[in-house]
């Protein structure tokens, strides 16, 4: 139970408040599963009275940002919150960095954008990542050569335990590679309501993945802007992933695993076209998704479900899949895999 000490400012009454509804609507692979109570939040004080009846009753509780990181398996025995407080605003500056605090029911591409329009440099290589800012930190999002952590100040929450707010710095997010402490220590016991980003006027490009300078050189760019960055970004991002609105998915399922440096090298005598590239020293980050073009699953479909033939990575609900349904897929793809090559894949995604 909460602390009967901590006031609640929202009334019941006075929230979008739903029973027993599909949660289609709200997540990205389009999975039709039901859930007890739905409450949509727009402010920080909705989302501790909406903590307060989840608790109260005994419910499991889940925040749902934009559902692009989440396959349901089955019905929500519980409540979810839609979090959908917005903001955003410059919290301090100067010459050199401009502190943004977003809250987290921005859409995150949004907020790209608007850093984009006012030349706020360091979040434009993860343009079109799907979801909200509130998601980021949980998974230290990042995309083509940066992350979440490399721009992150700091991230506000609240514990669902005591409605206390809570500031963590970078360091005490204790971030890795698609990781954090929102994952592992703090899973369930909070609520991320902002997230303030450090971010720079005097824009250091981040240009030297393969396909951003390819798309770049496309365009005859030499000397690109933040700008250009982005649009290069959202080009590849569309051209390679499909439209969680047009065709169910939550974007790459799986994890780029990473192996030791001595096990690569076995591999590439027994694969001489494996792709690796050194991520830490001695450890090689290897796309899951050449693993599994190569295991054969690309563009193959499975019943309702299937990896998208543009991309092995992405699983898609074809229209009618259930969750489970995508589950075997994915649980056959990692048996696969590990058989072909001796490297276990972890899903990116979070199962329900």
């Amino acid at each position: 139970m909460n602390d009967p000490g901590i006031t609640f400012f929202a009334k019941p009454s006075e929230m979008n408040i739903r029973q027993h509804i599909s949660l289609k609507p709200f997540n990205t692979f389009q999975i039709d599963i039901r859930a007890n109570r739905v409450i949509e939040c727009k402010t920080p004080d909705e989302l501790k009275e909406a903590i307060r009846l989840a608790t109260e009753s005994e419910e499991k509780l889940m925040v749902l940002g934009g559902g692009s990181n989440v396959l349901f398996t089955d019905d929500f025995d519980g409540t979810i919150l839609l979090n959908r407080i917005s903001g955003i605003e410059i919290t301090s500056e100067n010459e050199e960095y401009v502190f943004v605090k977003a809250s987290s029911g921005e859409v995150w591409h949004e907020l790209v954008m608007w850093c984009v329009r006012n030349n706020y440099a360091g979040i434009e290589n993860m343009s079109l990542i799907p979801g909200r800012v509130g998601a980021g930190p949980i998974q230290n999002i990042g995309a083509y050569g940066v992350e979440l952590k490399d721009v992150l100040h700091q991230v506000e929450v609240i514990m669902i335990d005591s409605g206390e707010t809570r500031i963590l710095s970078n360091a005490a997010c204790q971030f890795g590679y698609r990781d954090s402490i929102f994952k592992r220590d703090m899973k369930g016991k909070c609520i991320i309501i902002s997230v303030t980003l450090k971010l720079s006027k005097k824009p250091v490009i981040h240009a030297s993945y393969g396909s951003i300078k390819h798309e770049l050189g496309k365009k005859g760019i030499t000397q690109p802007t933040i700008r250009d960055i982005s649009e290069a970004v959202i080009h590849i991002r569309q051209s390679k992933l499909p439209d969680p609105h047009t065709l169910g998915n939550a974007g790459s399922f799986f994890k780029n695993p990473e192996v030791e440096k001595a096990f690569f090298e076995q591999l590439k005598i027994k694969h001489p076209s494996i792709p690796g590239f050194e991520h830490h020293p001695g450890t090689i980050k290897v796309p899951a998704g050449w693993l599994i073009e190569q295991c054969g699953f690309k563009g193959k479909q499975f019943g309702n479900t299937g990896a998208h033939k543009d991309q092995a990575l992405v699983l898609v609900n074809y229209g009618n899949a259930t969750g489970k349904e995508i589950l075997r897929l994915a649980q056959l793809i990692i048996k696969t895999v590990e058989e072909s090559f001796g490297i276990t894949l972890k899903t990116e995604v979070n199962i329900i």
